[in-house]
């Protein structure tokens, strides 16, 4: 009986992995997407944006969730006087989640 508890317990812990990874990957590939449209709001040169991209990725580490981001990308668009709400920033993170989430989906 043990077998075949174990074996779904095993199916969970797969399952629970592959997910997290899948939104590990999704939550980075937002980030890129965002800090490219940020970048190109706040007329970052082609020289700058991989730089800039990378600084928001890095920035998700701070701390647990997604606030870290956003002040990242909003404190460095008000800097450059680019003007985007809260919402609508907010709005690009849902947005670019979504198009990740589908793209990674697609991948397989």
């Amino acid at each position: 009986m043990s077998d075949g508890f174990d074996q779904r317990l095993d199916g969970f812990e797969t399952k629970y992995k592959l997910e997290s990874e899948q939104k590990f990957r999704a939550v980075a590939r937002r980030n890129k997407l965002l800090g490219r449209w940020a970048a190109g709001l706040m007329g970052l040169g082609d020289d700058k944006v991989e730089a800039y991209v990378m600084d928001v990725v890095k920035s998700d580490f701070e701390e647990a969730g997604h606030e870290d981001v956003f002040r990242k990308v909003k404190g460095d668009l008000e800097a450059s006087s680019a003007n985007v709400s809260d919402d609508e920033l907010r709005g690009k993170m849902e947005e670019f989640y979504g198009q990740a989430c589908k793209d990674i989906a697609e991948e397989g």
